[in-house]
Order: C-alpha cells, then structure tokens, then sequence
C-alpha cells in the first residue's frame, strides 16, 4: 500500500475512530486500527468487539492494499507533525513507513486478516432520518439512562419504530424521558432496539445538523450510516419495560412556567445540598413557586418564581439535577409542569412531543 493523505483529514478519521478503543484491549488487535483503500478514499475502522466505527477520508491511492496500526501510536505521530501532508507506505510485512516534510517513522503492524470482521447488513430493516431529528432525540433522553450493570437493559436508549412513530425512551427507574417523532413505519419493519450507552455517546459525537442518517438492524446489531461514516453495535438484548405503564394517564394539577426561570433557581438553591441532603423542595401557593433547600450544618436557601396557581399549598422534592437534566436541554421558553399530589410522580411536557416523569423525594 502507499498512498498520500492531508494531515487534517486522517487526524479527524482518527479522532473519530480511537474513541472507541479501550485503555485495556483484551486483544493486541483490538488497540489497532485498521486502514485499507478504496478508489480514492482511505477507510479507517475500529472496534471493541461491541461498538465498532468505520470512517473514510480523501486520499491520493498510488498503490492501493490494507493493515492495521496501533491507533493511539498513530495519532500521536500525527498530531505532532508540523508538515500538512503525509506519505504511508506499507509492506508485505505490515510495516508501515511515515514521511511527512523532514519527519520519518516506522512503525509495526498486523495484518488484516487479524481484524475482527464487520457483521453484514444485507437483510433486516432500514429505515432514513433527518440526522438533526436523531441527534436532537437522543440528546433528550439518553442522559435519563441508567449505569447499574445489573439491570443491563436500562442501559442505552430504546428506539421503537411502532404505530408509524419513533420514540426514543431512556430511563434509570427513578425518572424516564421520552421524545417522539412522526415516521411512517410499516407492519413488517416495527421493531424495538436498545442502544448501548457507548454507541448512543458516539451518535452524540458524531451526528451533525445536516444530511440523514440510514438506521439499519439484523438480528442482534444496528448501523448508522451518515456521511463518511458509518457506526455499528451490538444491541442490548432483553425486553425494555413498559415504559407507557409509568407514566401518570392524568394530572390534577398543571402549571406553566418559563423553562429558564426554573432551571436557574433549581441551580443557584442546590448550592446549599449536600450528598446526604441532596434534594430541593417545590411549595406551590396562590400564584407562585418556592424553590428551597436546606440542610443542617450548611444553611438554607428559597427563591420565588411567579406562576398562575390557586388552591391549597402543596410542597413535592425532587432531585435537584433530575429536574435540570431536560430544562438544559430542552430548547423551549415555557415548561409544564404536571402533579397530583407530593407523593406521585411528577412530569415534566413542552410544545413538542417531549416529556419527562420524575419520582418525587419524601419530605422529612
């Protein structure tokens, strides 16, 4: 192989693609990246055995072939050259050669026949999407997820393409978030898909505001195509929850209030919690709000925020950052904010098919 590539283009491919390999590799294989060519891209590609991203570059193909390099050897070459274009050339042994301006490297590889190969798309379903519309979906309701290792299936974000809707649903069991979308979705492709948490962050990553993204699944794995990339993984295999069942069907009590407002007295009041006090208290009276905290050997705190609410003074606890998560994120200048009583569970709705159902703190 030898073949010539800008400085910039293979440090973006790499940035990309070492993301997903570990500090610990189980395999020598698994810390390498591997690089082939194809007409005049050059296709970097890497994998943990459960994420694995495939990215390709412009690149000038003087001899066209394939090897795998240790990544993170890799990029720190790069990133440190100071010429812009970069000469590699590789031979049958899989040693590659690295000239760019006065620098020269040399550095050992491994075939490719070592790298795991990519499972195959050719079957199952697949569906188009605005990348925006994804990226906006999963920023809503990834952070909702959960990390206890032993309820694996709460460790992603559920996409279901059900009833001509996808729905993106996360949830720890404490509070769950749920962002829908119209998407015409015939009989013989509805389908549910966990995503790992892993795959959900490089979507995050990776997801821009323009052009679409192709969602395909088979059996146990999914792939996101968009751009020059293109994302696999492993799904997380269980049946998610029924996550309609905790969800209130009704609300007693509905209050509209600016999303800003709310976040910003939430914010400045959990100052003054602590990990053994960790919660804010919400006392709705005759036209207002009061956010309070107060915690033994720190002190106390409470701000007011007008809002349209009559009837008997109500107080429910939330957990400070559960009631930040979606106002950060949420784009929307008002909120509603919706409660029967202090001990039921909360939800948070805006003017898009967003909403968030909180489980409120006792109040000692």
């Amino acid at each position: 192989m030898k073949i010539k590539v800008a400085k910039d283009q293979i440090l973006k491919g790499l940035q990309i693609t070492q993301g997903i390999i570990g500090a610990r590799s189980t395999l020598p294989i698994l810390s390498n990246v591997l690089v082939e060519t194809d007409e005049d891209k050059l296709w970097l590609t890497a994998t943990d055995l459960e994420v694995s991203v495939r990215c390709a570059i412009p690149a000038e193909i003087e001899k066209s072939g394939s090897t795998t390099l240790p990544a993170k050897t890799l990029f720190s070459i790069i990133r440190e050259l100071s010429a812009t274009d970069i000469a590699i050339e590789v031979d049958d042994k899989n040693s590659a050669s690295l000239t760019s301006g006065a620098s020269f490297f040399k550095i050992l590889g491994l075939p490719k026949e070592e790298f795991p190969p990519l499972p195959k798309f050719d079957s199952g379903f697949a569906y188009n999407l605005d990348q925006a519309v994804l990226r906006d979906m999963l920023v809503k309701t990834s952070y909702a997820s959960s990390s206890d290792e032993t309820r694996q299936f709460l460790n992603g974000v559920l996409l279901s393409f059900k009833n001509d809707k996808l729905t993106a649903v996360a949830t720890d069991g404490r509070r769950l978030a749920l962002n829908e979308h119209d998407l015409e979705c015939p009989k013989d492709q509805e389908a549910d898909l966990i995503i790992p948490t892993k795959a959900v962050a490089e979507l995050l990553h990776s997801l821009g505001s323009e052009g679409t993204v192709k969602i395909r699944a088979v059996k146990n794995q999914v792939s996101f195509e968009f751009g020059n990339l293109l994302l696999l993984s492993k799904l997380i295999e269980g049946n998610y929850p029924n996550f309609r069942q905790v969800i209130p069907s009704q609300a007693e009590h509905r209050i509209q209030i600016e999303r800003e407002a709310l976040f910003s007295a939430v914010k400045r009041v959990a100052l003054l919690t602590s990990d053994r006090s960790n919660s804010v208290k919400l006392t709705f009276a005759k036209n207002k709000v009061v956010i309070s905290a107060q915690t033994p050997d720190i002190g106390e705190a409470y701000e007011s925020i007008p809002v349209k609410f009559t009837g008997a003074e109500l107080n429910v606890a939330f957990n400070p950052e559960f009631i930040m998560d979606p106002l950060r994120r949420l784009t929307s200048d008002e909120v509603y904010l919706e409660f029967n009583d202090e001990l039921s569970p909360g939800v948070i709705k805006c003017d898009t098919p967003f909403l968030y159902v909180l489980m409120p703190m006792r109040i000692g």
